[in-house]
């Protein structure tokens, strides 16, 4: 039995879904809108924050033991693997002492430049590298590990075809909820994902970039779906109307029996 299953608390439980929309039905997509939209808007970002890029490697040189930048093996577009940049937010090698878990409030592996790094999502800067690059997308779902999928695609029925498009930087479930937590969260997530992959077009890319934008300086997604018209909690999962909405800037909880999603396996470890 996979590991993120062994914990009978994040078992699948008997929760009514809504159909989740088989490969055959996901619309295909017109990628060449999507490819330009990622090489002029990543070229033009990636210019303009060279300079808050350069700084933020500089102050992690001089403020911690380790490389600047870490690797990690994520799955793109059809299964196919690719190793994923980010700026070294943790302690080098931290899990060879926490062991495997998520972030939580106040995670003592977290350096002080990171969490305002993690703070401002300057971290995530080198992505746009790999979107240059055709691994990612700018707005597609959250690209994971494959152990990860391998796990989750057991308890999630449809998990894979979110694999269908390529992974973004930000996308619809990303600006809405917050990080992973349970299989329940990665169950919530999964709505969106193939929300998006079934309705995404290149104008819904652009309105959510907008909506990152609004995310990024602490506006409640409500605002985005007012403005910008996107789809939320009513479209996606109207089984939870009238609950209390979720932060998507919450901190995580942990769960040592999952998968590290979030803490960082510097290049060296990633190679091991």
């Amino acid at each position: 039995m996979p590991p993120l299953l062994l914990d009978p608390q994040l078992a699948p439980a008997p929760v009514d879904l809504p159909a989740v929309p088989p490969v055959a039905r996901i619309r295909r997509r017109t990628d060449w809108a999507q490819r330009a939209l990622d090489i002029v808007i990543g070229a033009m970002v990636l210019i303009v924050s060279a300079p808050v890029l350069g700084l933020a490697m500089l102050m992690v040189k001089l403020t911690s033991r380790g490389p600047t930048i870490y690797t990690q093996s994520r799955l793109g577009r059809f299964g196919r693997p690719f190793i994923i940049y980010k700026i070294r937010s943790m302690t080098h090698n931290c899990e060879k002492q926490s062991g495997v878990k998520w972030s939580t409030r106040g995670d003592a592996r977290v350096t002080w430049v990171g969490r305002i790094l993690r703070k401002t999502h300057v971290d995530e800067l080198p992505q746009l590298i790999n979107i240059l690059r055709g691994d990612m997308s700018l707005v597609g779902p959250r690209p994971e590990r494959p152990e990860i999928v391998t796990t989750l695609e057991q308890a999630l029925f449809g998990y894979r075809d979110r694999l269908t498009v390529r992974p973004g930087l930000t996308g619809l479930a990303q600006v809405q909820l917050p990080p992973d937590t349970d299989l329940e969260s990665v169950r919530r997530k999964l709505k969106y994902d193939l929300h998006y992959v079934e309705n995404g077009t290149a104008w819904m890319d652009v309105r959510l970039l907008v909506s990152t934008v609004f995310h990024i300086v602490r506006l409640p997604f409500a605002v985005s779906r007012l403005v910008l018209g996107l789809p939320g909690e009513p479209e996606v999962e109207p089984d939870r109307v009238g609950r209390a909405p979720v932060d998507p800037n919450a901190d995580t909880a942990v769960h040592t029996l999952c998968p590290p999603t979030i803490c960082e396996v510097t290049a060296d470890a990633a190679r091991a």
